[in-house]
């Protein structure tokens, strides 16, 4: 290891961690490794240390977000319904928290062993239900899709939207929008609420599966 990457202290969790509060604070458009090692005071090529390519580096910033997933092992959420319940909570949490990751998540499959244990614990509980594997890993999946769907319209700051929001439309023409509107369609309350609608429709389908 270089004398310099001794200096700064690094280890492969804090560099993680800091291409993290990069992306967070300027966006995954703008994460390099040479901005990155600039961030923590050393030359891009020690980072290669930690992280042998780019593509490490982005499959572990999925893989800080994702292990940080709750998967309700709890006793409270013992059965599978409010396994996959919690899933769904803890991940949008985790999405909205670092938006600028949400496109990552979506787009790259989970490559770590840190970030499959949320997958194997919720798919595990699963198959102790009853469900096959196959078929317990296609219910995580199609969560999770939902998540992240919802999550990439959600959040204002992926990136592909730089700009301001665009005026305001005259919906004089849009009766059922205009009253929609006025109720709070589009407020964080919203957001919470067609979240939770569309869940509980998933998992009620979901349900019908259960053998």
């Amino acid at each position: 290891m270089e004398p310099t990457a001794k200096r700064a202290g690094l280890t492969r969790e804090k560099v993680l961690r800091a291409a993290l509060a990069l992306t967070d604070r300027d966006g995954i458009e703008k994460l390099s490794m040479r901005r990155l090692g600039t961030e923590l005071g050393v030359e891009a090529m020690t980072l290669y240390h930690y992280v042998p390519n780019k593509s490490a580096l982005l499959d572990g910033l999925v893989e800080l977000v994702v292990s940080a997933v709750r998967t309700g092992e709890d006793a409270a959420r013992a059965d599978w319904t409010g396994r996959l319940r919690d899933l769904a909570d803890s991940l949008r949490t985790e999405l909205l928290r670092h938006p600028g990751v949400i496109p990552l998540v979506a787009t790259r499959p989970v490559g770590t062993a840190a970030a499959l244990r949320a997958v194997e614990a919720t798919g595990a509980a699963l198959v102790a239900a009853g469900f096959t594997p196959v078929v317990a890993l296609r219910i995580v999946n199609a969560v999770a899709t939902l998540v992240i769907g919802h999550c990439l319209a959600e959040a204002a700051t992926t990136p592909g939207h730089p700009e301001p929001p665009a005026a305001a439309l005259d919906l004089a023409d849009f009766p059922a929008l205009a009253a929609a509107t006025a109720a709070g369609l589009g407020t964080p309350a919203d957001h919470d609420a067609r979240f939770t609608l569309a869940l509980d429709a998933l998992l009620t389908g979901l349900a019908t599966t259960r053998p």
